[in-house]
């Protein structure tokens, strides 16, 4: 990168580890705040390993993250459910690897399907049943099977850093004497300090003040007590060993053990994971757990590069990703490449554009179609594990409130979206007359088949999926450019993310493994590509792959 934008970038790092530390979450686990033990019991561990299938499958996988109360409803009682999404599976993949008219998912992430009395299911009552609502544990299992013939892995919502108030263990906790009294976090007095944002997280109750994050009706676990760690490890064999699913993604992952007003990423915490990991990996070696850990991506790194956490979301690159394309600049995303990867280099992120709890990405965009379709470009051939939030293969919108940003799927111009044929749950967005499945399935220049042709074109070239990432610099500040590589293929990904054409934009690149004079091809996007000769060490200068690139627009050119 040139040197003013090395400049830029140490201005940027301050602004976003700050905003990133503005997002905390979660407080301590003791009765007495200043009397915290420094170490976590270690719970009974009596694994059953299970047979080998296929290890790290989730390093290159594509994933989807369905709201089942939002996604298909199969009864047409309003609320979608188990059966609705095994209906639709051949959407996301329909297990023939030489067709390219499903969107070619590999995994699914489901959001909470544990009873719960809210309409969210963040806050749980049973950790070894499913919501009614969605159906029946065979209604599950079946789903799980008809995924797995398809190709498609299932990773589960997996709430364990509060329960519902409702919950038995909380019930049976406001008696002193009650052996779930420890469950969970008290204290005789308020202790006096707020949450991370500012939030009360000392609840009155008539028994003592119990601690609570995110909510007075989300009760803190209290992962001091090894029955608590052992009651969640009995969980993770259920589903894992009982059941059968993939993996866990674990939500608020970095506020599950406090220390006094230290309320995240503890080294209690990273502990916690570690013997965790060591349990789950003896009952099935090739389950996968992702965290949900909102914070800079230095910080997110340190879950990955021990012991611990499989994969977790990079917060930092998605906001990146949505700035840049709004913004038409590619500064910050230039920072994120050069400062933050660098860094982490060997760390292998999930990354995403937006989820369950952020303004849809159309929202963002302002409605603009070219603009969400190249940050799906920049998500889908960069490097890490990619989640697509329902329905941002078809440009869906909302915005706060959170119910807003989980409205139901929009599959036809049909009565409710076709969602449901009976009243939803929550009404589809205004627009889903328009913007549907049914109507973008055949139009080639739709976002759903953009979305299509990007996740084929992944999954079909290795390169895209754990090739190297090398930074190009581009000499002009609206365009991002970078290659990805590995030992047989080279691809050259150009994005001008402004609202201006470019003409003769040149790029330079230090070092590769490509050789000679080589002839690139267009895979996506449009324009004649010219010629590209090498020097020893596989580096160019002034190259224009292309002499003009539209606005808003990229190409994907293969170099070697």
């Amino acid at each position: 990168m040139k040197t003013h934008w090395k400049v830029f970038s140490i201005l940027v790092v301050s602004c976003l580890l700050f905003l990133a530390g503005c997002n905390s979450i979660r407080p301590q686990i003791t009765e007495a705040p200043t009397s915290a033990p420094t170490t976590l019991a270690e719970p009974t561990l009596t694994p059953t390993p299970t047979k080998d299938i296929d290890a790290d499958w989730w390093k290159t996988a594509v994933f989807y993250e369905i709201f089942v109360r939002s996604f298909n409803d199969s009864d047409g009682d309003g609320i979608g459910d188990f059966n609705g999404i095994t209906a639709k599976l051949d959407y996301l993949n329909d297990g023939d690897p030489t067709t390219d008219t499903d969107l070619g998912i590999t995994g699914i992430w489901l959001m909470p399907i544990f009873p719960s009395p809210s309409y969210h299911g963040y806050d749980v009552t049973d950790y070894m049943a499913v919501n009614a609502q969605y159906g029946t544990m065979d209604d599950f299992r079946n789903l799980l099977s008809e995924a797995h013939k398809r190709g498609i892995h299932i990773i589960i919502d997996f709430v364990i850093n509060h329960t519902s108030t409702q919950h038995p263990w909380f019930k049976s906790a406001q008696d002193k004497d009650s052996p779930f009294r420890d469950y969970y976090i008290w204290s005789e007095t308020n202790p006096g300090y707020a949450g991370p944002w500012g939030q009360v997280v000392w609840i009155p109750s008539t028994t003592g003040y119990y601690y609570a994050l995110f909510w007075d009706q989300m009760p803190d676990l209290n992962f001091r007590n090894p029955s608590v760690t052992q009651e969640i490890y009995n969980t993770s064999r259920f589903w894992l060993e009982d059941i059968g699913v993939d993996g866990f993604r674990v939500d608020a992952a970095r506020h599950l053990v406090e220390d006094g007003e230290v309320q995240t990423n503890t080294p209690e915490t990273h502990d916690w994971f570690k013997g965790w990991r060591t349990f789950y990996k003896s009952i099935n070696p090739n389950a996968m757990t992702i965290g949900e850990i909102w914070d800079s991506t230095s910080s997110v790194a340190k879950y990955l590069q021990g012991d611990e956490l499989d994969l977790a979301f990079n917060f930092d690159l998605a906001d990146a990703w949505i700035s840049g394309v709004s913004g038409g600049s590619s500064s910050t995303l230039n920072f994120i490449y050069e400062y933050e990867f660098a860094r982490t280099k060997d760390t292998l992120f999930a990354t995403f554009l937006t989820n369950h709890d952020m303004n849809r990405v159309m929202s963002q965009l302002n409605g603009d179609l070219e603009k969400a379709k190249l940050a799906a470009t920049l998500m889908l051939t960069f490097p890490g594990v990619p989640f697509i939030y329902y329905g941002e293969e078809i440009g869906m919108s909302g915005t706060k409130p959170d119910e807003d940003l989980r409205r139901p799927m929009q599959w036809s111009g049909e009565t409710n979206a076709g969602f449901s044929s009976g009243n939803p749950w929550r009404d589809p967005y205004k627009d889903y007359m328009t913007v549907n499945v049914v109507e973008q399935d055949t139009d080639p220049d739709s976002l759903l088949n953009h979305y299509r042709e990007l996740i084929h074109l992944r999954i079909d070239n290795p390169a895209f999926l754990n090739g190297e990432l090398l930074a190009v610099d581009a000499d002009n500040s609206r365009v991002i450019a970078f290659i990805r590589e590995d030992a047989d293929h080279t691809f050259l990904i150009m994005a001008n993310l402004s609202n201006q054409d470019v003409v003769n934009v040149g790029l330079t690149l230090e070092k590769s493994q490509m050789t000679g004079t080589l002839a690139p091809q267009i895979l996506l996007g449009q324009g004649t590509p010219v010629g590209l000769t090498v020097d020893e060490n596989g580096a160019f200068s002034g190259y224009v792959p292309v002499p003009e690139l539209t606005a808003k627009s990229a190409v994907i050119l293969q170099l070697r």
